[in-house]
């Protein structure tokens, strides 16, 4: 399963099309309000998650996604999403963040040897990472993706993580991508 978290502030195109394209290939997707389940994007979509922080059980998920956006801070700031990185990187899980939010992951180090992306300027927080100019990049457990622009290329690299590339790729024909 995968763990959506979301934010005031949420770059809309960053959270929906990866959850669009998780979704066509079958994977099981769930909506996270980090503190609140109406949640209002940075272009003023609003949304209604499927749960709250709360109701997050770690055990059921295979991959954490993180969207940027001015909601990257909140992120940043909740100790719960804090603690569902560590469950992660504690258990072998896969990690995904667009735009800012690389920023949260290099801050607490977890980039360092690896390549990375993300939006111009947050470079500086991805510390010890191999700052690449890639769309979206996978290595080992983390994926990362520069932005909005970058969201359908995100959203086919956890697919093809989750599933497989053949997945992947049908998805891709599938949307005329």
């Amino acid at each position: 399963m995968v763990y959506v978290m979301f934010a005031d502030g949420f770059e809309e195109t960053e959270a929906i099309e990866p959850i669009d394209i998780l979704k066509r290939g079958g994977v099981d997707v769930v909506t996270v309000g980090v503190k609140d389940k109406t949640v209002t994007g940075s272009h003023g979509i609003t949304i209604i998650t499927d749960i709250g922080i709360e109701e997050v059980d770690p055990e059921k998920m295979e991959l954490l996604m993180l969207p940027g956006g001015v909601g990257h801070e909140i992120l940043d700031a909740s100790n719960e999403v804090h603690g569902l990185i560590n469950y992660a990187v504690a258990n072998g899980l896969y990690i995904a963040a667009i735009c800012a939010a690389p920023s949260i992951l290099g801050k607490k180090m977890l980039l360092e040897g690896k390549k990375a992306t993300c939006f111009p300027g947050y470079e500086k927080y991805l510390y010890g990472a191999d700052v690449v100019s890639d769309k979206a990049v996978v290595d080992g457990k983390f994926i990362t993706a520069k932005g909005a622009g970058a969201a359908a290329d995100f959203g086919f690299e956890m697919l093809t993580v989750l599933k497989n590339r053949e997945t992947a790729d049908k998805v891709k024909e599938i949307m005329q991508y």
